[in-house]
């Protein structure tokens, strides 16, 4: 199925993600599946030069393939201060996102778009890291790692981007192959820096992510990371 509104750029098909394909940081690199990749020169989705206007930026989501839910994209602007929650109810308690927009405009923009259409409610967790990468990967309706909303966008990454314990970043495929997939930082990780980080937990809930992945993981996704033993599912999603 396609997503209900119009795209103004060609299909493109996004591939695993670090999280792709399982996607998250994978154990030998990062959060997708996939290689992980040096962060892009280009970027689709960013405070396009020039077109910021002091509290908003202009924003690209390019088309790729079929969504995992019905969806529809992001508006092309987005909100450029400020800071938002979101919550994520789990079973063993709930995780709440700090995200500030200076840091990710479009990528926050992106989530709380898919937030507040459903997209994340009522999926699981389909991979946890707990060797070297402590980190459980989410955001994929179709529990198979490979699914996403629709459409890619660009990176928000600094240079000197590290992920310690409570970081929330995006999954990926490669450099701007953001789409739905995120992860979550229980355990202070080392990664280059190649993945957006949009948010961060206090330590309550970053606690919660370790309670889930002191359950374990089954080694399913046969590079050392498994789908966590713990049903880490999402059952509801709150913002603000």
């Amino acid at each position: 199925m396609g997503a209900r509104s119009g795209w103004g750029a060609v299909a493109s098909t996004v591939v695993g993600l670090v999280l792709l394909t399982g996607c998250a940081p994978g154990a030998s690199g990062g959060p997708t599946g996939a290689a992980t990749a040096a962060p892009s020169a280009t970027r689709l989705a960013t405070p396009a030069g020039g077109t910021g206007t002091g509290t908003s930026v202009g924003c690209r989501y390019v088309r790729a393939g079929d969504p995992a839910r019905p969806v529809d994209p992001p508006a092309s602007s987005a909100p450029s201060s400020g800071t938002v929650a979101m919550t994520l109810s789990f079973a063993v308690g709930n995780v709440t996102v700090t995200m500030d927009r200076a840091e990710a405009p479009c990528t926050i923009n992106s989530v709380e778009s898919l937030a507040g259409q459903g997209f994340y409610t009522g999926t699981s967790c389909h991979r946890l890291a707990d060797n070297g990468l402590f980190m459980l990967q989410c955001g994929d309706p179709t529990g198979t790692g490979g699914g996403g909303p629709g459409y890619r966008f660009a990176d928000e990454v600094a240079p000197r981007t590290t992920y310690p314990a409570g970081t929330v970043a995006m999954a990926n495929a490669g450099a701007d192959t953001n789409g739905s997939q995120f992860f979550l930082v229980y355990q202070d990780s080392r990664l280059p820096p190649a993945y957006t980080v949009f948010g961060h937990l206090d330590d309550a809930s970053t606690a919660v992510i370790g309670r889930i992945a002191a359950e374990g993981q089954d080694g399913s996704w046969g590079d050392g990371t498994g789908r966590p033993n713990n049903a880490a599912a999402i059952t509801a999603v709150r913002l603000g």
